[in-house]
């Protein structure tokens, strides 16, 4: 396999696809000093094309994107898109999930579903027609407070019934083995095996 792009800057996201995929010739895109596009998509789809062909396009190689996030019921699927950005644009982490709990303060234990959806794309050049394009959904709610060390982003907040714990409680192998991203990055990983 030649070398592959990954279109993220982003070093939780970066580590977990590395140890999914087992490959080490998938390269971040911050080796190529590859700045990141905006993001304009109205969907996961849309914006993973946008990154995957941006990276791609100054790389000049294949490139894997992944769009992801936390889709909340109670606030008619808010973060959703714009969940990195969701207390504004360059927001934290922190930032972002002490929104997302000051939103949730007064939803009832039972109206907190949720679930963190991950769309992967890979494109073989930048202007490739015919992108691969994988899902995960994972299920979930929202806890009333963050609970645990690992992970990144809404992980401390977003309860694992099946584990009775925060994703942020799971240890790294067990949430890459059924997280969103880690199920997007098995199809998508199949799918590159079958091209």
């Amino acid at each position: 396999m030649s070398s592959i792009v990954l279109a993220s800057s982003n070093p939780g996201k970066i580590r977990e696809i590395q140890a999914i995929l087992q490959n080490d010739k998938i390269l971040p895109q911050s080796q190529f000093n590859v700045l990141e596009p905006e993001e304009t998509g109205m969907t996961f789809i849309e914006n993973a094309i946008i990154k995957a062909r941006n990276a791609s396009l100054h790389c000049n190689l294949p490139a894997i994107a992944d769009d992801s996030g936390l889709v909340v019921d109670a606030l008619n699927g808010a973060p959703g898109v714009i969940s990195a950005r969701y207390a504004g644009i360059g927001a934290s982490d922190q930032a972002n999930l002490d929104k997302l709990l000051l939103d949730m303060h007064s939803v009832p234990r039972a109206q907190r579903s949720a679930r963190f959806i991950c769309v992967m794309v890979y494109l073989r050049h930048a202007s490739d027609p015919t992108p691969l394009i994988a899902q995960g959904v994972w299920e979930g709610s929202i806890l009333p407070e963050a609970v645990g060390e690992n992970g990144f982003g809404y992980d401390p907040v977003f309860w694992v019934a099946e584990h009775q714990c925060s994703s942020a409680q799971l240890a790294p192998e067990l949430k890459n083995a059924i997280s969103h991203r880690g199920q997007a990055l098995r199809l998508l990983s199949q799918q590159l095996l079958g091209r």
